[in-house]
């Protein structure tokens, strides 16, 4: 009898997963044991092992092609089975029919003829999170050959941007998105099969099918044709001209446009096909105009500018959003005496080749004292409160597009040095958008600091499934009163924002004293 396996859930995050590669072919005899394919999930890429045995009758989802979880892999059963009635119960968007496969779910789905050789690439989710993702910039061009292992396009998603690998070689044919354009996970980014194959038609089918709700690419064998139907995708042209026609220019010239206030529709591209390069924003001269003094010129002029968001500021906004109007904020406010860590920072730093911040100081007295306060540390589901034992603080590091916390894991566990370390380099490659999602993922609690910046005192929002954030301000020196006598003396405004569901108020208050003892008294976190 045949079974049908699906896609497995390789990762407690993984909610889609691509096939890097099929290991067994159709007609393959499959032992228990054996390795069907190698699955990349949104954490690593996995050798997926069969628990059954037969032949491999059936595969669902082609080499780099990406399905949901639970989405129908493959169909393991006796040789000359007939798998019809479960093809047609695992893809409800194909149904054979002899030597015809049709659409009974989607009826804006065309039937177009599947060239051998021919793989249709879509918009890979590269994180947790993300929904849609920005081609910044294409690194091979239609025409061009593309072998296992080339990097195919730089993909911009909600958390960084990602070089994309192809897992399939074969010449270039088509590209679905151009440099700058958006489109959600699953949408056609690419076509890539023989040099000279014609795949206008798969092309076109794909933009013709705007209502289906989903992307099916189904073979059954070369020879058949396949239904293709579109993912709807919302494309976004990040610069335009001001009739609306589309503004060619490389990501370097863009950049240099934003930062010297040049406005891309009046440049001149000297590149290919017009294209604005990096030469033509240095050669930029702004037209002179002469002032008609016999006629009256206004002093001031109404300007505006539509900004694009990013995937980046489209998820800050959701998750934050989501967690505002969820999670019941409640905010505890105090004032630490720095003196003594004043002193103590000095004093470190004074060791060779050592160096370490305030924030360094915060974050490891946080993660000390998260240790004796678990319910700080938790984290609210539907139907239970998870209480971590292990503490990886994520800390908040503004970049151009928002806002990124990376995590530093057990950090309870590591030295001053250590934490101090790597922080700077997780600020330095935020800065350059070189963060991997597991750098960012699986943190239990968040320190956001803005004292660098003069900010006295501030709440943040709670960075969600966490109980709890920390808001940092500036070392302040100012009059406080010492043994009844009026000094000179230095303090820190902090402020936990707690979600009230996990963590109560009397709770809050015990965890900040105990962080006001370890910040006050930084000698106690190295015995």
């Amino acid at each position: 009898m045949a079974i049908v396996i699906n896609m497995p859930r390789l990762s407690d995050t993984m909610t889609e997963g691509v096939v890097a590669t099929w290991l067994k072919n159709v007609g393959d005899t499959v032992e228990e044991g054996d390795i069907l394919a190698e699955i990349e999930t949104d954490k690593a890429t996995m050798e997926f092992e069969s628990f059954n045995e037969g032949v491999l009758l059936y595969v669902g989802i082609q080499e780099g092609e990406a399905a949901p979880v639970d989405s129908l892999l493959a169909i393991i059963g006796e040789e000359g089975e007939d798998i019809s009635a479960l093809i047609s119960g695992g893809i409800t968007e194909v149904k054979e029919e002899e030597t015809n496969v049709t659409s009974s779910a989607v009826e804006s789905s065309s039937v177009v003829e599947m060239p051998e050789g021919v793989i249709v690439v879509t918009m890979p989710r590269l994180s947790d999170t993300m929904t849609e993702g920005t081609v910044a910039t294409w690194l091979k061009n239609v025409g061009d050959t593309v072998n296992e292992g080339d990097i195919l396009a730089e993909i911009e998603t909600d958390k960084a941007t990602m070089e994309f690998e192809s897992f399939n070689e074969g010449t270039l044919l088509y590209v679905g998105l151009q440099e700058g354009e958006a489109a959600l996970v699953d949408s056609i980014l690419a076509i890539i099969g023989p040099k000279g194959t014609d795949v206008a038609n798969i092309a076109a089918n794909y933009a013709k099918a705007e209502d289906a709700p989903k992307k099916e690419v189904a073979k059954a064998k070369t020879s058949k044709p396949v239904v293709v139907t579109k993912t709807e995708s919302k494309v976004v042209e990040k610069k335009t001209s001001t009739s609306g026609e589309r503004i060619f220019a490389s990501p370097l010239a863009k950049k240099m446009a934003k930062d010297k206030g040049i406005a891309l529709n009046r440049v001149s591209g000297s590149g290919e096909n017009g294209r604005i390069i990096k030469k033509d924003i240095e050669n930029y001269q702004p037209a002179s105009s002469g002032v008609n003094l016999g006629v009256f010129v206004p002093s001031g002029e109404e300007k505006t500018e539509d900004v694009t968001n990013s995937q980046m500021r489209k998820v800050i906004a959701r998750r934050l959003g989501e967690s505002k109007f969820t999670a019941p904020h409640y905010y505890l406010n105090v004032e630490f005496d720095m003196e003594n860590a004043i002193a103590f920072r000095k004093q470190f730093n004074s060791l060779p080749e050592v160096k370490i911040s305030y924030n360094d100081i915060i974050v490891k007295a946080s993660a000390l004292a998260l240790k004796q306060h678990p319910q700080v540390n938790s984290q609210w589901f539907d139907d239970h409160i998870q209480l971590n034992h292990h503490v990886h603080v994520g800390v908040a590091i503004a970049v151009e597009d928002g806002l990124v916390v990376p995590v530093v894991e057990f950090t309870n566990e590591k030295s001053l040095p250590q934490i101090g370390a790597e922080v700077k380099d997780y600020a330095v490659r935020a800065r350059q958008k070189k963060l991997t999602p597991q750098e960012m993922d699986g943190s239990t609690f968040t320190i956001s600091n803005l004292g660098m910046f003069g900010i006295e005192s501030f709440t943040s929002i709670i960075n969600a499934p966490n109980s709890a954030i920390l808001s940092v301000g500036a070392i302040v020196e100012k009059p406080v009163v010492k043994d009844g006598q009026l000094v000179v003396g230095n303090t820190m405004k902090l402020t936990l924002a707690c979600d009230h569901r996990t963590v109560d108020g009397a709770t809050g208050a015990q965890f900040l004293q105990t962080l006001k003892g370890f910040i006050e008294n930084p000698v106690t976190m190295l015995v």
